[in-house]
């Protein structure tokens, strides 16, 4: 046997997808014009799958304290924090975090992703348990997977499911991690924090909250679903990302847990992989200070969100169950949803083909995350683009007419 024929059904599928349409997971654009748009293939298109939430990729201040970085203290650190040391960014930047969420402790990682595979890898051991909710995102079951605690997964925001894990581990030996996501990346459903955290202090467990795709999103001022809904107290550790709302690449966890900054010494992947760039670093410290300085920017994201999600409901497409900037429409099967994808595309709208199995109860997504930058005008000219395709598709019956008297 070859060394990747283990791979041949994935194989298959992926060439039965690419031979059907253009390939949806190598995109490509000839360049990127603004947070809303881009060209590819030579055509004005919407980008309405980037998770660009603020839209602050394209900020000027952003951009300008970015480069003054690259200048002042180069492109890279060429190595991680723990060899090749600290730069005054990356102490400000933890510190501004912790001071914004009101935590004793930060640490800052290099990707989002990594924050997960490292803190579940290492907050607990042997004879631990971690309980997540079992549509959780790739990151946290590669974390899970990659520790030594036992994983028992609960049904998607299903509180009294969580009750009964809960209840069955109560008189096992070892600590209770529950894992949960302010908004979940598919469907953008939020969960329902507040019965889990009941849950969790009756149970006596420990309570992570991945807000990725929540911080800048939710909350008064934006710290994410466990400010949303009151909770902020109760939840032990906050996992976040800087590739959502701040607009760069990252990840951080904040905590108040006692001696949290052991972690520096005994998580593998923040001390074995390079540390963020200068430039990195300095975007996302001002991207931060926006987000607290310009709450329009989120009543705005709310806005947009509300025209996508209701838009798309009015026409009959099937969308998630909260209203939040992830909007995905639910497809009837995966031909129809290859295909609807790449008729948007060629019609100048980017957005996300999703697939079994990394969707829910494996049906097939368009996913969409709209942006504080985009215009009343683009969302109206996406909406009508999408109608159309999906009546020349036959995913959408045509209107039927007025009888004629």
């Amino acid at each position: 046997m070859a060394l990747l024929d283990r791979h041949a059904a994935q194989r298959g599928a992926y060439e039965a997808i690419r031979n059907a349409s253009a390939d949806p997971f190598s995109v490509r654009f000839d360049s990127v014009t603004s947070p809303t748009e881009g060209v590819i293939e030579g055509r004005r298109t919407i980008l309405l799958g980037t998770n660009n939430y603020l839209g602050l990729t394209f900020d000027p201040d952003c951009i300008e304290d970015s480069v003054r970085a690259v200048r002042e203290r180069g492109t890279g650190t060429t190595g991680s924090r723990i060899a090749n040391g600290s730069y005054d960014g990356h102490v400000a930047l933890e510190k501004a975090l912790g001071e914004y969420y009101g935590r004793k402790h930060s640490m800052v990682f290099t990707t989002g992703y990594q924050a997960n595979l490292g803190l579940l890898s290492t907050l607990v051991g042997r004879d631990d348990h971690l309980i997540l909710d079992a549509d959780s995102h790739a990151s946290i079951y590669d974390g899970a997977r990659m520790g030594q605690a036992e994983v028992t997964r609960f049904r998607h925001n299903d509180p009294e499911d969580l009750y009964k894990r809960l209840r069955r581990l109560k008189d096992t030996p070892g600590e209770k991690l529950v894992v949960v996501e302010g908004i979940y990346s598919m469907l953008g459903d939020v969960a329902p924090l507040k019965e889990m955290v009941a849950v969790k202090k009756e149970m006596g467990a420990y309570l992570l909250v991945d807000e990725a795709h929540s911080m800048g999103v939710l909350g008064a001022n934006g710290r994410g679903l466990a400010e949303e809904v009151g909770v902020e107290e109760d939840v032990d550790i906050i996992v976040g990302t800087f590739s959502k709302s701040l607009g760069s690449v990252g990840g951080f966890v904040v905590s108040d847990l006692p001696n949290f900054e052991v972690m520096r010494v005994v998580c593998r992947p923040y001390m074995f992989t390079a540390s963020l760039p200068p430039a990195v670093v300095a975007s996302t410290l001002t991207s931060l200070r926006k987000l607290q300085e310009t709450p329009a920017l989120r009543h705005k994201l709310h806005a947009n969100a509300r025209h996508l999600y209701e838009g798309l409901q009015n026409l009959g497409f099937q969308t998630g169950p909260n209203c939040s900037p992830i909007v995905a429409i639910t497809m009837p099967d995966q031909v129809s949803a290859v295909m609807m994808w790449n008729a948007l595309l060629q019609n100048g709208v980017y957005l996300n083909l999703a697939l079994p199995p990394a969707t829910p109860d494996s049906r097939p997504l368009l996913r969409s995350s709209i942006s504080a930058a985009h215009t009343p005008e683009q969302i109206a000219e996406v909406l009508a683009t999408v109608e159309r395709v999906a009546r020349e598709l036959g995913v959408l019956a045509e209107p039927k007419r007025a009888a004629i008297a």
